[in-house]
């Protein structure tokens, strides 16, 4: 499958199969986001890699009772240092965060590739999931990705016209394509 397919096949799973992911593929999916690129190649990101049910079953109640989280085979859960960009002083940028949003994105895709289904998930209490994790206080929960097998293959959902979202030189000039 080549990226443009795989980018077109990406869905968003809530429903997976108890099917196991072998080892080399989970391998694959977390060297993805080992190999991302990041603001100064800072890599600020950390991954803890979730199996075990009872653990994926709290991070599923911290994440507003979305309990398909506990079904799929692996839940990892993104990580920053935000301490890392303190001597930016920048407002508007939130390079700790979007950075590893950066490395989800290639575990996404890479995931998709091998087969497997995600769901982004964004909504979450991170005081409990730093708890259930041990996550030092320091460090912010970005995001969590389920991964798993899909038991489910919902339609594309639809998308605004590329008319709409691309601009040439200045906001609200067409661009020719």
């Amino acid at each position: 499958m080549d990226l443009f397919e795989v980018i077109e096949k990406r869905r968003s799973i809530r429903n997976y199969k108890l099917d196991p992911i072998p080892e080399e593929h989970l391998k694959k999916i977390l060297e993805a986001a080992r190999l991302a690129p990041s603001g100064g190649n800072r890599q600020p990101w950390r991954f803890i890699v979730v199996r075990d049910p009872e653990r994926k079953k709290a991070l599923a109640k911290a994440s507003k009772n979305q309990m398909f989280i506990a079904d799929a085979n692996v839940v990892v859960v993104a990580l920053s240092d935000p301490t890392i960009y303190s001597s930016l002083g920048t407002k508007r940028r939130i390079p700790y965060l979007q950075d590893p949003m950066i490395a989800v994105e290639h575990m996404v895709l890479a995931a998709t590739a091998l087969g497997y289904g995600t769901c982004w998930i964004g909504a979450f209490e991170e005081d409990k999931i730093k708890q259930i994790l041990n996550v030092p206080e320091e460090l912010a929960v970005v995001a969590l990705l389920p991964i798993g097998v899909p038991n489910e293959n919902p339609p594309a959902k639809p998308r605004k016209p590329f008319e709409e979202i691309f601009f040439s030189e200045t906001y609200g000039n067409p661009l020719s394509i």
